[in-house]
């Protein structure tokens, strides 16, 4: 059995749940655990009973060091913070747990991930990274990192110095800005495979773990996951009701078609899921009537707009 680790609140519980669903058809034998970053979350996930996943609440949780730090730092970068507080809050809630895969909550499944952990244990090393593989036009590794924090496993003992490491800086330094060469709890990861040589294996097969980033560079036939990042449920003027913001990358046609479309019905099935129980869904993302009218006319509203027509009544 493999055993995940993600964390979001009760804003990002449609993509939560949209992960879930994903890995009920895909993921075989597995665990999810959820780390609750707010009470509200805890309490829906409780009522919901999702088959294979498991809470962890942080209120119950965190140490007096991630309170101090937390006061500092905005959601996001707490967030941030916490990443690799997850895989050791997994093991030291079961002890029979041999390793942990981090998972982003915006990721997506498509198929079983078996050969992601094929690689990994052939490798021999005890900790997997995978590499954001930018498309060339829009690569950001010099700001964002060479690798992307998306789907991070770590065995029990071996990658506990560097999930150790990675925790230590992240308390002392997790910011959503470029200083020093950092980037919230992402551009630690640069030097790992020199750093940590004998631990640390970069998922070699690049086409498996695929992003907006790259989806002009790869086929979308072969991923594994999709990671949605910048993908948000918005409130704008001209949409007049909630719509779905894709984000500032163009898709390509197939993309859209057969990933895009897909992961919506299971957004969908979510959001019908918080309605069903009467719970509030909030936008992720305030758009402002100007904005959406400078959008329209340089053309990034068909983002939004194609979309929108998934949701034929208001939410």
């Amino acid at each position: 059995m493999e055993h995940y680790v993600t964390l979001f609140d009760s804003l990002f519980l449609p993509q939560g749940l949209a992960l879930h669903r994903s890995m009920q058809r895909h993921a075989g034998s597995y665990t999810l655990w959820i780390l609750c970053m707010d009470d509200d979350v805890f309490e829906m996930l409780g009522v919901l009973n999702l088959p294979n996943v498991r809470l962890l609440p942080l209120s119950k949780l965190e140490t007096d060091e991630l309170i101090r730090v937390k006061a500092n730092r905005s959601k996001g970068e707490y967030c941030w913070t916490l990443t690799p507080f997850s895989p050791r809050f997994v093991f030291e809630a079961d002890p029979s747990v041999r390793r942990v895969t981090y998972l982003d909550a915006d990721l997506w499944f498509r198929k079983n991930p078996s050969p992601i952990f094929r690689e990994f244990e052939a490798s021999g090393k005890q900790v997997l990274i995978t590499d954001h593989a930018y498309a060339p036009e829009y690569d950001r590794s010099e700001t964002s990192g060479q690798y992307c924090v998306q789907f991070v496993v770590f065995n029990r003992e071996g990658g506990e110095p560097v999930r150790a490491w990675w925790e230590a800086r992240c308390v002392e330094w997790c910011y959503a800005r470029t200083e020093d060469g950092k980037f919230g709890d992402q551009k630690y990861l640069d030097d790992w495979p020199e750093r940590f040589a004998q631990y640390v294996h970069v998922l070699a097969d690049k086409e498996l773990l695929l992003a907006p980033w790259n989806a002009t560079r790869f086929p979308y036939g072969r991923g594994i996951c999709w990671h949605f990042h910048e993908l948000r449920i918005v409130r704008g003027w001209l949409a007049g009701r909630y719509a779905v913001d894709c984000g500032s990358y163009p898709l390509p046609k197939p993309v859209k078609r057969f990933i895009y479309q897909e992961y919506f019905k299971d957004l969908q099935a979510a959001l019908d899921t918080m309605r069903g129980y009467g719970w509030q869904i909030r936008p992720q993302r305030t758009r402002s009537m100007t904005t959406s009218v400078i959008e329209c006319f340089a053309g990034y509203w068909q983002q939004i707009w194609r979309i929108r027509v998934h949701w034929h009544q208001p939410l």
